[in-house]
């Protein structure tokens, strides 16, 4: 009787231990080596002028992270946000909710705030509001990009000058070999034309612009972090790209991270090495935040 009992606690210490061994997300460097939570936060303290964290829209432990990272950040640095998820012309309103002139349903009725704003990006935003930190909108007005869809670059320039102050200055650079966007057209099998990628990179050339717009390159301890989707700044592309070839910003003052899903965590797959300077790998049966 007495082996039976221990031999029922000895299974069911093995069965707590696998339990607690199992994990939601591993970080990975870009060689797909591990690394811990506390080596990526030292690394970005030490090394970053602009973070750029690329995350998936719906991902509970991306929006999680990037809480959590942007408030260790804020031990030891002085933070300007910025995000995707929020549009150039916004900035009005998003600037009078940070500084308590409107109210959160003031915010609502007045920007164009995804419907995933309060659960996955307002609190990112409060963290700048409490801290007194800028938070800048810096994606394109949808509208300007669903132009450049159906008309390329070209049309933008007929716009009127009030508008062009949301868009990066004209005439936008572009470089059709660039992987991601030439993986674009060929995942879409044509559908769209030349003009599909183009759009993507008319958002990017525009984050990037009012990223280095509001770069404080001249203070050693400051830090922009950017909160965009994670195809925005894989592979050292896209906003990466106009940072360093259009912005002239070294490329040792720019830290990625990416975000990617597998079914098994414990080691990154070929595929996803080589993405960013840091990797969070998400078990693919993560719940989603929509």
């Amino acid at each position: 009787m007495k082996k039976t009992i221990y031999t029922f606690l000895f299974v069911g210490f093995l069965s707590f231990s696998f339990a607690q061994k199992k994990q939601a997300y591993v970080i990975y460097n870009k060689d797909g080596k591990k690394v811990s939570y506390k080596k990526m936060l030292r690394t970005i303290e030490k090394n970053a002028k602009i973070l750029l964290f690329g995350e998936y829209h719906n991902n509970p432990i991306s929006h999680w992270l990037q809480l959590e990272l942007s408030k260790d950040l804020s031990k030891k640095k002085d933070l300007t946000l910025g995000a995707e998820m929020l549009e150039a012309d916004n900035q009005q309103a998003l600037n009078d909710y940070l500084s308590g002139k409107i109210s959160q349903k003031g915010l609502d009725t007045l920007a164009r705030l995804w419907s995933n704003f309060k659960t996955d990006y307002k609190p990112l935003v409060d963290l700048a509001k409490e801290n007194k930190y800028k938070f800048i909108a810096t994606n394109i007005p949808r509208r300007y990009a669903k132009i450049v869809y159906r008309h390329s670059f070209d049309s933008l320039a007929r716009l009127p000058q009030a508008d062009k102050q949301w868009i990066a200055p004209l005439p936008i650079e572009y470089d059709p070999e660039l992987p991601g966007y030439r993986a674009m057209l060929e995942m879409m099998g044509g559908h769209g034309g030349e003009n599909l990628p183009k759009a993507q990179a008319i958002k990017d050339a525009t984050m990037a612009y009012f990223i280095y717009k509001n770069f404080p390159n001249k203070q050693d301890n400051h830090i922009f972090v950017h909160y965009n989707g994670a195809y925005h700044s894989d592979n050292f592309e896209a906003i990466y790209w106009y940072l360093t070839n259009v912005h002239n910003i070294e490329n040792e003052n720019i830290t990625t991270i990416s975000t990617v899903s597998q079914e098994n965590v414990s080691k990154l797959l070929e595929e996803n090495k080589g993405k960013a300077h840091f990797i969070i790998c998400i078990d693919e049966d993560m719940t989603t935040t929509y």
